[in-house]
């Protein structure tokens, strides 16, 4: 498990799968360029503490003004291929229906950044090749679930309509045509929660908590626990425990409530759960039980 420390738009961390051989280290940050700011994603080889060899491997398309909705998160599938959220950066909601783009999508290449050839628009004319799923708004969390190596994320919904979802390829995720929430400013936003050939969620949240942070309980230390999903939440201020049954969500526990805001939550190889909050003086913290 890495923790870095970077400035402004440094937003997430994965090591490759075979870090043990390669010293492999993925990065994703708000990168500038023509247009404005968006998602991107460097590899460096770990060498004496410090990244060497240092090259991009994907650019969002395109670059757009403003500083919200980067998404930005990174999982590796049990395949080797990366996969990376994109946010659909708030003024451009629409265009996380037009998979020309890669505004508000989850992207999946290889891990040199080269593109996969079973990715589900590969050979579409219009669209983006690395796109494997859209309609999204700002997903903030992803993980591979170890026992059937399915990927799931979840994402920001605007007032309500946060959502955790099962991700398929080629799948129509419906934001903005079809969302259980309303603007920020009490304008509606879509009448529809449902649609023809567009994805319900596994489960949403209104009102929304905020979800950051995800992760698919793999250690032996809370035997009760493995094989649930765990969420950070930022406005409710509390850790959230989603207890999985097969494809399904059949209850929830309340963990940390009140703590703080909690920006991520991730196995560590002893077994532990740690959390990292997001404050002035933000902490990473190993959750334990009580022996």
């Amino acid at each position: 498990m890495f923790l870095l420390k970077g400035k402004g738009g440094l937003l997430d961390v994965a090591i490759h799968p075979e870090f043990e051989t390669n010293r492999l280290v993925y990065l994703s940050y708000a990168g500038r360029g023509k247009g404005g700011a968006g998602t991107e994603v460097a590899r460096g080889r770990l060498v004496d503490n410090k990244l060497a060899d240092i090259e991009t491997i994907f650019i969002v398309q395109p670059k757009t003004p403003g500083s919200l909705h980067y998404g930005s998160r990174l999982v590796f599938a049990n395949d080797g291929t990366l996969f990376i959220t994109t946010g659909d950066r708030y003024d451009r909601l629409h265009d996380a229906q037009k998979p020309s783009n890669h505004l508000g999508t989850i992207i999946r290449i290889n891990d040199d950044g080269t593109i996969p050839k079973d990715n589900p628009f590969v050979d579409h004319e219009n669209y983006q090749p690395e796109v494997f799923s859209y309609g999204h708004r700002n997903a903030q969390g992803i993980s591979m679930r170890p026992t059937d190596q399915s990927i799931w994320a979840h994402e920001h919904g605007p007032r309500g309509g946060d959502e955790v979802n099962k991700l398929k390829a080629g799948v129509n995720y419906g934001w903005p045509a079809i969302t259980y929430g309303i603007d920020y400013s009490g304008e509606i936003i879509s009448d529809k929660t449902h649609a023809p050939n567009m994805e319900q969620p596994v489960v949403y949240w209104d009102p929304s908590i905020a979800p950051s942070g995800m992760a698919f309980y793999s250690g032996d230390r809370f035997p009760q626990w493995k094989g649930d999903l765990f969420v950070g939440a930022l406005v409710q201020k509390h850790l959230r425990r989603l207890v999985m049954e097969g494809d399904k969500i059949v209850s929830q526990e309340i963990l940390l409530d009140g703590m703080a805001r909690i920006r991520d939550v991730r196995n560590g190889p002893d077994g532990y759960l740690y959390i990292l909050t997001d404050e002035k003086n933000g902490k990473l913290l190993r959750l334990a039980p009580n022996e």
